[in-house]
């Protein structure tokens, strides 16, 4: 129920940014730590049956059931980014339940994103719990912030 709440009031911003949105382009934004490649045509790779020809309302978030890596691997294979049919730019930041920040990306705007996660440290063998944060800003300014939505999942390292 509160990721609904979070995602109408994204979208509420976002209706607001659109109908007075400049247009102006933003220089891009510099890294909170490695970058990794960002894909400016990145898509969630996910078709939902239910939605033929219609999109969706508010913000998308993406979500996360589980991820698998190697013990001391610096990449994740993990699509993190911002779905292209938003109107807001997003921060994400890839962290575990302990709060270790793995990953933290600059601004992405609609339709940016990765397809693999370098990641600021290697991790032990095991099983964690881990969370991608988004963090909605404008894209007019590219700082004013909106609200913020969490995508929990469980990460299996071999």
């Amino acid at each position: 129920m509160v990721l609904v709440i979070i995602i109408i009031a994204c979208f509420a911003s976002a209706a607001v940014l659109f109908f007075f949105q400049k247009g102006e382009e933003q220089p891009p934004e510099k890294s909170k730590g490695v970058v990794g490649t960002i894909s400016d045509n990145w898509d969630t790779n996910v078709s939902d049956p239910e939605e033929s020809e219609e999109k969706r309302p508010g913000t998308q978030i993406p979500g996360y059931s589980s991820a698998v890596m190697k013990s001391g691997d610096t990449t994740l294979k993990l699509r993190i980014g911002n779905p292209k049919d938003n109107h807001v730019g997003m921060f994400a930041k890839l962290k575990l339940a302990d709060g270790t920040v793995l990953y933290e990306s600059p601004l992405l705007k609609p339709g940016q994103g990765l397809e693999e996660v370098p990641l600021n440290k290697t991790l032990d063998k095991g099983e964690y719990e881990a969370i991608v944060e988004y963090n909605c800003v404008l894209l007019e300014d590219g700082t004013t912030p909106l609200n913020s939505a969490e995508s929990g999942f469980r990460l299996y390292v071999d």
